[in-house]
């Protein structure tokens, strides 16, 4: 079989950083067509010098990364320096990236490359807020029904959010985009809290891919000693949620993952729970099914896939 043909879009961020590395340390499983990035975890100019040096860490200066929009689609924007530190990527030592950023708007690149690709081969996988794939269907309607499928990171719902009480970060950013996603007709499967909060950065999890004395093992050990400290204190837990590489990890081994199809609605209107993923999970509702909503994970088999992909760059 040939390599699935994706776009990754993303705003980094250690655990989007994370889940890149997994996709370039996958080649014979995907072929990625292109990284977008949006303003989210960071600003902007942040996400993509993060994703140049996450490629270039790699050793993958070939991969072509386009600058999506700025900011949200009517909202300001906001961000989560409290999390990931001032830079995105706050852990390892960081360096200035001589990979250029292409000329090429993200939103461009994501429109002409659903319109060039055979209709039905290219998966979107959106790692942060869904501003950039919003905004390319609005302005190109006619992607929407090219997409293959559309793998996002976002939403809660026995969890609750992570932001507010009722909204996960990369929803609450732009529920506008999450609003005009959701009712797309694209096939999209969740990654909601829900799981991301079952797969821990436990500590022998890490020290595995420690263990690797690679230099993408050293650098991804680093920034997870920052990134967890934050979710360490909020949750109790030992080790963080290690959300965005579930996104990847699913292309790679879906059967890894479980859940069930569902209505999911974005709310865009209430102060107290704008941004919340309205899911249907007990089918209570007449509203159709948009959604394939992943609850449940095996954390083990999710590790051992991400140190295995990361051993090989």
């Amino acid at each position: 079989m040939s390599a699935r043909k994706i776009i990754i879009d993303t705003d980094p961020g250690q655990d989007d950083a994370c889940a890149i590395l997994l996709a370039l340390g996958s080649p014979e499983d995907l072929d990625i067509l292109g990284i977008t990035t949006v303003a989210g975890n960071v600003p902007l100019a942040l996400t993509s010098k993060n994703a140049r040096i996450v490629c270039e860490v790699a050793g993958k200066t070939d991969i072509k990364v386009y600058e999506g929009c700025d900011r949200p689609i009517s909202r300001p924007l906001v961000t989560a320096e409290y999390v990931h530190g001032a830079t995105g990527l706050d852990g390892p030592e960081l360096f200035e990236p001589t990979m250029p950023v292409q000329t090429q708007n993200g939103v461009d690149f994501i429109i002409e490359t659903l319109r060039n690709e055979p209709e039905g081969t290219v998966t979107l996988c959106t790692l942060g807020a869904l501003t950039n794939v919003a905004t390319a269907l609005t302005r190109a309607p006619d992607i929407g029904p090219r997409v293959k499928e559309l793998v996002m990171m976002g939403g809660g719902f026995f969890e609750g959010g992570n932001i507010t009480p009722a909204a996960e970060f990369n929803i609450y950013v732009d529920p506008e985009a999450a609003y005009i996603v959701m009712k797309s007709g694209i096939p999209i499967v969740m990654m909601p809290l829900d799981v991301t909060h079952k797969v821990l950065t436990l500590k022998r999890r890490v020290e595995k891919i420690g263990a690797l004395g690679t230099k993408v093992s050293k650098f991804i050990v680093d920034m997870l000693g920052f990134f967890e400290r934050f979710d360490v204190e909020k949750y109790g837990s030992d080790g963080g949620p290690l959300h965005d590489p579930t996104v990847i990890a699913y292309l790679l081994k879906p059967e890894l993952f479980s859940g069930r199809m569902c209505n999911v609605e974005i709310e865009t209107a209430s102060e107290l729970t704008v941004g919340m993923t309205v899911v249907d999970w007990w089918q209570v509702t007449k509203r159709p099914h948009n959604a394939m909503v992943m609850k449940d994970v095996d954390a083990e088999g999710f590790f051992d896939l991400l140190t295995e992909r990361v051993g090989r760059l």
